[in-house]
């Protein structure tokens, strides 16, 4: 019998709460996490436990990690695993909560935010330069302006998406009720807006109008298309372990 096996998350900035409850299901079997993996987590079998999860954000030094596992540790939670700043503990039920009230936990999307939201805003401007410099020129640079835009919107879209999510969490945990209903609103208006430029493209030749289309679809349909594949992997994996 298998004695590790990967398991998909659903993203943390989408399904931190899911993820967690997942896999103190998992542990309950007798899998339990012992390391990140792409787009998900590495378990290794055990003995069966009442793990519960949680995950701080947080950059730290490298002279400052001892003491930030340790303050975690004397609190009950063993550091597991980390990537970057996400630092991923588990403890046994019953042991206190890391974030047990509206401060805190604002404080921990707030940190889950910052390295993410200058990138993101970055990305997304230089992308709305590269499109509108394809309007503005011709010929080879057009081209190879186009082909630009085309790649930096593949990765802008997914990690404006994901910042955003992590922004409707911090903002539901401060009981923004308004800032997560524009969110919302957000949603609908982009796929009003990539309904448009499709309609647009049917009765436009503009190449470069024809390839942003495709890059926005492409920018949805790849992250979700690499999920499906993990997700069939993992349960035929399972089914033949």
């Amino acid at each position: 019998m298998r004695q590790t096996k990967y398991v998909i998350s659903g993203g943390l900035a989408f399904s931190e709460k899911k993820d967690m409850e997942k896999l103190r299901r998992l542990s309950l079997k007798g899998w339990h996490v012992s390391d990140f993996k792409f787009m998900g987590y590495i378990l290794e079998k055990g003995k069966s436990m009442d793990y519960i999860y949680s995950v701080d954000y947080r950059s730290i030094n490298e002279g400052e990690a001892e003491e930030y596992f340790d303050f975690f540790s004397s609190s009950g939670w063993t550091h597991i695993a980390s990537e970057g700043d996400v630092h991923l503990f588990r403890a046994l039920l019953g042991t206190k909560p890391i974030y047990s009230d509206r401060e805190t936990l604002v404080e921990k999307h707030d940190n889950s935010g910052r390295a993410i939201k200058w990138f993101a805003l970055t990305l997304i401007f230089i992308t709305a330069l590269a499109w509108l410099g394809t309007f503005i020129s011709i010929g080879s640079l057009q081209m190879t302006l186009t082909i630009i835009a085309g790649i930096l919107s593949v990765i802008a879209i997914p990690t404006s998406w994901t910042m955003l999510a992590i922004y409707n969490n911090k903002w539901k945990a401060e009981g923004k009720k308004g800032l997560t209903t524009l969110i919302k609103s957000l949603a609908i208006l982009f796929l009003i807006f990539v309904a448009f430029l499709i309609f647009f493209v049917v009765d436009n030749s503009s190449s470069s109008v024809f390839i942003l289309v495709y890059m926005i679809l492409g920018a949805v349909a790849f992250p979700t298309a690499i999920w499906i594949i993990m997700s069939l992997y993992q349960k035929l994996s399972g089914k033949n372990a």
